[in-house]
């Protein structure tokens, strides 16, 4: 007859967390760079920040 085990196995250990990559058109901050327009020929006067739709401000790439 066997003899039966008294001691366990140790568990494995856990694997390290994945980091998300960086979203392509923000570059990971969240925030684009849009040109804002004025007056009836909408000449481009300066850029303003604004939300990234890509990741939405999140700053990681959206998954599938």
């Amino acid at each position: 007859m066997a003899t039966k085990r008294t001691t366990t196995k140790p568990p494995p250990p856990a694997p390290a967390p994945v980091e998300p990559p960086s979203c392509q058109p923000c570059g990971g901050t969240g925030n684009v760079a849009i040109t804002v327009r004025v007056g009836r020929k909408r000449r481009p006067v300066g850029q303003q920040d604004g939300l990234c739709l890509n990741c939405l401000g999140e700053g990681t790439a959206p998954t599938a």
